[in-house]
């Protein structure tokens, strides 16, 4: 948990009070560990209600990820494994324009 809370607390003190969606991405080699990264951010962000994160991994369907990055409520922080980033980022799903 150390070396995890370390960098999502400096991500957390770095995004704006008003965050734009797609802020920070956090990208991990495995499922795995985008998951629990996941949880640990959920657990830092409680009490802070204007920010959202999101995991995106391979073994979901594609349309799935695109239907919450598109919707009404975006995340602010991304996390997700290289091979679901980058097709999100190819099929200019995920727009990185706000990191």
């Amino acid at each position: 948990m150390g070396k995890t809370a370390v960098f999502i607390i400096s991500i957390l003190q770095r995004i704006q009070d008003e965050p734009l969606p797609n802020t920070a991405l956090i990208m991990c080699n495995t499922r795995e560990l985008a998951y629990q990264i996941k949880k640990e951010t959920d657990r830092f962000t409680k009490y802070l209600p204007k920010i959202r994160s999101e995991v995106f991994f391979g073994g979901i369907p594609i349309k799935d990820n695109a239907d919450i990055l598109n919707g009404p409520k975006p995340p602010h922080i991304v996390i997700g494994t290289p091979g679901r980033i980058l097709q999100l980022t190819r099929e200019k799903t995920l727009k990185l324009d706000n990191l």
